[in-house]
């Protein structure tokens, strides 16, 4: 049995941006509960109507996207929050992933990819393939300039190292793939198991962590030093990454 809709929030600035994305999930059968058109009347709208998915502009006015992820998600740990951005890679999507954010989505998302995105992060899974998100540690994360300080805060970064502590030997090795945008079936092949064991180590790796979701999972391996940008090539287990070339 299919699992239910989820129940849906719009949130941006534009007008035409909000009743389209409304038209286009209710005619695929997801119900669009609420809009906003600034982060205020977004974070509203969670407290208002509980929705299980908010699609949040990253720019708008009197609150920023960015500032309502956080405030959203701190209210609202239920809540998946999908940035929406007229930019490849923006500066601000890696601070939303560290804070907590399921993935991004261009505006220009076509019709069924918005639908199934919606979809997708309203059973619990992330948006983003690891490998781009991947991407959007190494040109926005630690090491690469990015747009939330805290996000390079050394104190930060050694006390998520900590936290490690508390993963057995494996489930460090599996993280780091993670890290290396490997999904479930290529992190079976690398270790040579089943897809079902693959995800007991992750589903282990998200509790041990308090880990939202594989988006959380790929920021953490970044900014624990697992996986250092520039290190493109997955290594085996056991083995370090090759350099980029």
């Amino acid at each position: 049995m299919p699992a239910p809709a989820p129940r849906v929030v719009v949130a941006d600035d534009q007008d035409l941006v909000r009743t389209g994305f409304r038209l286009i999930l209710t005619a695929r059968g997801i119900d669009v509960v609420g809009v906003a058109a600034d982060g205020v009347e977004a974070v509203a709208a969670v407290r208002r109507l509980h929705p299980d998915v908010v699609l949040l502009d990253i720019r708008m006015p009197n609150m920023d996207g960015l500032e309502a992820a956080r405030r959203i998600l701190d209210e609202a740990p239920y809540c998946r929050v999908i940035m929406l951005t007229t930019f490849d890679l923006d500066q601000y999507v890696y601070a939303a992933l560290a804070a907590g954010a399921s993935g991004f989505l261009l505006k220009d998302v076509t019709p069924e990819h918005l639908a199934a995105a919606v979809r997708l992060v309203g059973t619990g899974d992330a948006l983003l393939a690891p490998s781009i998100t991947r991407r959007l540690v190494e040109r926005c994360g630690p090491g690469a300039a990015a747009a939330d300080p805290a996000a390079a805060d050394p104190a930060a970064a050694d006390a998520a190292r900590q936290e490690l502590a508390v993963l057995t030997p494996r489930e460090r090795e599996v993280l780091t793939l993670m890290g290396h945008g490997l999904s479930n079936a290529e992190l079976a092949r690398e270790f040579t198991l089943s897809e079902a064991t693959v995800k007991t180590h992750v589903a282990r790796i998200f509790a041990k962590l308090s880990l939202r979701d594989r988006a959380q999972a790929v920021v953490l391996a970044y900014e624990t030093g697992l996986v250092t940008p520039g290190s493109v090539t997955a290594p085996r287990p056991g083995h370090p990454p090759s350099p980029a070339g």
